[in-house]
């Protein structure tokens, strides 16, 4: 349980990288040395991440970025979440028969976002070449890579549907008919050849910041584009609704975004300040729970006990519900968070918190949004089935949902990134022709149902799940932290962020912890259900706890020691000392520094 730690006056020393993947974390650390800083790490190992561990991230997914520079002395997001296409409306999805946008398919896909949040984040913040970020991809996608079991076992279990339903992908994954076997090499030379064509026609450009601008021209304006349009026009696959449909993105929805810069949502706690996206992401939900906390003395419970477990479960069930009525696009809806996040509504809320577990989803109901809160209240009470095709998951569920990637990175400068990049996954839908991969399905965490903040419109953007997080100790930028694992990323970085905090634990004592998240509310993926009352807790933490919150009335599934959570963190000390941790569980997350 010792966190890494590494000085920056020690001769070498470049700075610390933690990611969810061995690999990826040492090219990370190689671009460090090689004289890029943060950010240029952030995007080289981001890009790996997509050809070592593409059943949780590929190139057509999405990706939020937290992200400090010492240069201009700002804590912002980078938002690479696409929006909806021009052709996703209401009205077209329903007609295709459709109730609830399904996990999978062309018309859960959303414009792809990662590849200019990545481009954005190199061209405005990084110092290297789009060539010397892409080649440590290209390098694994045309050599070959040690497939990851994980990985092969998803493939094997989709075998049957990929060449039934899905053949461009079974071209891809089962190359002559095989699926890879667990640490066989594997290559995915088309993906290799995208990247090397990308980089080749950027390379036509004088000047990096022309040549980074150029390969976003090829991905949006130009091959890239032309290529998913091409298939897109005749494709009509099946998907998890049980029918095949068409998609409905087009190279002038790609032609016509590009990913932003904003400000983060921040909220200060015990002499922090934790920065999250605002409400177009689940981000703000951690922000609420911290509010809803600052009234209970956490410091004086066990973290391993039951008060604390109960206390935390209570305040994220009323955050998350507050999530369903009120989060969405800040560009299409008025989103209250001063008045979710202020003291006068937290006291309010906090004394719905009592000594058993609700099994009521209970938002606040604001004024002036009265309307909102009861047409999702009605729209949710009419759901019904249990089970999710596609969710994000850990090792305890199938090999074949998706999941998600999470990095952090703090150089010597100081320059932070906590990003988690995500969708666009093996099992997300076929792969493009000529391309290397497929798109996302993100659309899938949109309502069809007119008047929401989350429902469906052109050029909307999805309330995704991604949620990294940058944190400041009395002002100054310290801590990158963050996790993959959908609706439970905040929930587990709640439970980090609070016992490090009050409980004084390094950061790997503090991720080693037994974790526990509820499925409470409505899940953001397909089919949406959820599991009132119900705690998945680490069996780890002990039988007289589990014992004691059943006795609250909580609804405990066990989970075997060490398959909850993949939790990665960073720190910066004030006297620059740096240090990091990674997750064991999975036995994929490093963190490694010099």
């Amino acid at each position: 349980m010792t966190e890494f730690t590494t000085r920056p006056e020690i001769l070498g020393t470049f700075g610390v990288v933690t990611s969810t993947h061995w690999i990826a974390s040492a090219v990370g650390m190689s671009i460090l040395e090689k004289g890029g800083n943060a950010f240029d790490a952030a995007v080289a190992t981001g890009f790996v991440l997509q050809i070592l561990e593409p059943h949780l991230v590929g190139p057509g997914g999405d990706m939020p970025a937290l992200i400090y520079s010492a240069k201009t002395g700002k804590v912002e997001v980078i938002c690479a979440q696409g929006p909806a296409p021009a052709g996703a409306t209401i009205e077209h999805y329903t007609c295709e028969g459709l109730s609830i946008i399904p996990g999978d398919g062309l018309l859960a896909t959303v414009i792809p976002g990662a590849f200019d949040g990545w481009m954005l984040m190199l061209r405005n913040y990084g110092t290297m070449t789009v060539r010397e970020v892409l080649e440590p991809a290209i390098h694994y996608a045309r050599d070959g890579h040690p497939m990851l079991p994980r990985v092969s076992a998803t493939i094997k279990g989709l075998a049957e549907f990929f060449e039934k339903e899905w053949p461009t992908s079974y071209e891809t994954w089962l190359p002559g008919g095989v699926a890879p076997e667990p640490h066989a090499l594997f290559c995915n030379p088309v993906l290799a050849a995208t990247y090397t064509r990308i980089i080749n026609e950027a390379e036509c450009a004088t000047g990096r910041e022309n040549q980074i601008d150029a390969a976003r021209d090829a991905f949006y304006r130009g091959f890239v584009a032309e290529a998913i349009e091409d298939y897109l026009k005749t494709a009509d696959v099946m998907d998890a609704s049980g029918s095949r449909h068409k998609g409905v993105l087009t190279a002038d929805d790609m032609a016509g975004w590009s990913a932003t810069v904003e400000a983060p949502q921040t909220f200060d706690y015990h002499g922090w300040t934790i920065a999250k996206t605002r409400p177009w992401g689940q981000g703000p939900v951690l922000l609420q729970s911290l509010a809803l906390l600052k009234g209970f003395d956490v410091a004086a419970m066990d973290p391993l006990g039951p008060d604390f477990v109960h206390t935390v479960v209570e305040t994220m069930k009323l955050a998350y519900a507050d999530r369903e009525v009120y989060y969405g696009d800040p560009a299409f809806a008025s989103v209250p968070m001063e008045q979710l996040l202020s003291d006068a509504y937290n006291d309010a809320r906090r004394k719905l918190i009592g000594t058993t577990g609700s099994m009521d989803l209970r938002p606040g109901r604001l004024p002036g949004f009265e309307t909102q809160h009861d047409l999702t209240m009605e729209m949710l009470a009419s759901m019904s089935g249990t089970g999710a095709v596609y969710e994000p998951t850990m090792s305890h569920l199938t090999e074949k949902r998706g999941d998600t990637v999470h990095i952090d990175v703090i150089d010597r400068e100081g320059n932070m990134v906590s990003v988690t990049p995500s969708g666009g996954w093996l099992q997300s839908s076929p792969i493009i022709p000529g391309l290397g991969f497929c798109l996302n399905s993100r659309a899938q965490m949109f309502w069809l149902k007119p008047g929401l903040p989350t429902s469906l419109a052109p050029g909307k953007r999805p309330r995704t799940t991604l949620t990294p997080s940058i944190a400041l100790y009395e002002g100054r930028p310290t801590l990158a932290f963050g996790t993959p694992g959908g609706d439970q990323q905040d929930q587990w970085q709640l439970s980090f962020f609070l016992r490090y905090v009050h409980h004084k634990q390094n950061l790997q004592a503090a991720i080693d912890m037994p974790l526990f998240h509820t499925a409470h509310f409505p899940g953001s993926f397909y089919p949406r259900t959820s599991q009132p009352g119900n705690v998945m807790i680490e069996s780890s933490i002990g039988a007289e706890t589990i014992k004691a919150l059943k006795a609250m009335g909580h609804d405990i599934t066990p989970a075997d020691p060490w398959t909850v959570g993949r939790l990665t963190a960073a720190r910066r000390d004030a006297d620059g000392l740096l240090r990091a941790a990674a997750t064991p569980r999975l036995m994929q997350a490093y963190a490694i520094g010099r």
